[in-house]
């Protein structure tokens, strides 16, 4: 492990076998907490390879508790956070959304490394219990078209690097990490990312899988669609442009789009979109997102379909109901 963090110090760059071993060695506790915060910093001072990345990976997918859930017919709706925007909890929030709509949803998260609330954080606060028994989640999903999978539950990696990132409290490679290990290993996926080179990344990444995917950026920064800029898509198909303007959705102020201070307050802005109490900014934002995803898992629909069919969701209060199912299943 010291020569390889030599190799770090030095700026070089780790081979592909190089970085298995690293991660290996993180998830079997050989890395102390000083060793990973130089090993975070390092990826902070110069970019992640490809093969970097690709080592990282596989090894977390190695270690990692497989589940197998629908037989993998469901989406994914993730980001990787730390665009350091501190929005509500808008991915967690459209999953709700997508699968009150009526297709199912696998969603992997964690507590927040970079914000305060994470998808992890607020689904705790609001009672839902983690596990990473196969039968549970399947039930959940079953009954109710939803399920959360926790990170750490299902790598140990992460588990051990979890403190050092909170400390930290600034992005780093797991960022990029975290929604390329889901650990059901869904067919679909929507993610969001920090910056267009990230996107680039990922779908050289999930194309590869033979994934059906839809990577998105806002240009100013957001890891989501956030209705302040146009939005960046990497799909199978290539690149687009969006902007939602087009699409009959205002732009909206960032400071519309905040999250809470605190926990309690996070869960409040959570509740009030699911209960049709929220402000126009955040229930467009939220449909916005909703939209992509379900245009990502079902082709036959256009973006206008989507938009149309979350926005019916939200407002008939579908999504609040499906959560207090999900919640009574605990």
């Amino acid at each position: 492990m010291k020569e390889l963090l030599i190799k770090l110090i030095e700026c070089q760059k780790l081979t592909f076998e190089e970085s298995k071993l690293l991660m290996n060695g993180i998830a079997h506790n050989e890395v102390n907490d000083a060793q990973i915060a130089t090993i975070l910093t390092a990826f902070i001072i110069r970019p992640i390879s490809i093969e970097e990345l690709r080592g990282f990976r596989e090894a977390l997918i190695d270690l990692a508790i497989r589940v197998n859930l629908n037989d993998g017919y469901g989406i994914d709706l993730c980001g990787t956070g730390g665009d350091g925007k501190n929005t509500f909890n808008i991915s967690t929030l459209s999953s709700f959304v997508v699968a009150a709509s009526g297709y199912p949803v696998i969603k992997h998260g964690n507590y927040g490394a970079t914000s305060l609330s994470g998808s992890s954080n607020i689904m705790e606060f609001l009672g839902y219990r983690f596990s990473n028994i196969e039968e549970k989640l399947q039930e959940e999903l079953t009954k109710t078209g939803i399920c959360f999978l926790h990170a750490p539950l299902f790598h140990p990696a992460l588990k051990v690097v979890g403190p050092v990132r909170k400390q930290l409290g600034i992005k780093s490679f797991f960022n990029m990490l975290g929604p390329l290990v889901n650990p059901a290993n869904p067919h679909y996926q929507l993610t969001g990312v920090y910056s267009s080179e990230v996107g680039r990344v990922y779908s050289y990444f999930l194309q590869a899988e033979n994934k059906k995917f839809t990577v998105l950026h806002s240009l100013d920064g957001y890891d989501e669609v956030s209705l302040t800029s146009p939005v960046k898509l990497f799909t199978n198909k290539g690149e687009t442009l969006i902007n939602f303007e087009e699409k009959g959705l205002k732009k909206v102020n960032p400071k519309s789009i905040a999250g809470g201070e605190t926990m309690v307050e996070s869960a409040k802005i959570f509740l009030e979109v699911l209960e049709n109490r929220a402000t126009p900014e955040q229930h467009s934002v939220v449909v916005a997102n909703s939209a992509l995803a379900i245009c990502c898992i079902d082709e036959s629909k256009t973006l206008e379909d989507g938009l149309s069919m979350a926005e019916e969701t939200l407002i008939s209060g579908k999504a609040f109901l499906l959560l207090k199912k999900l919640i009574s299943l605990q």
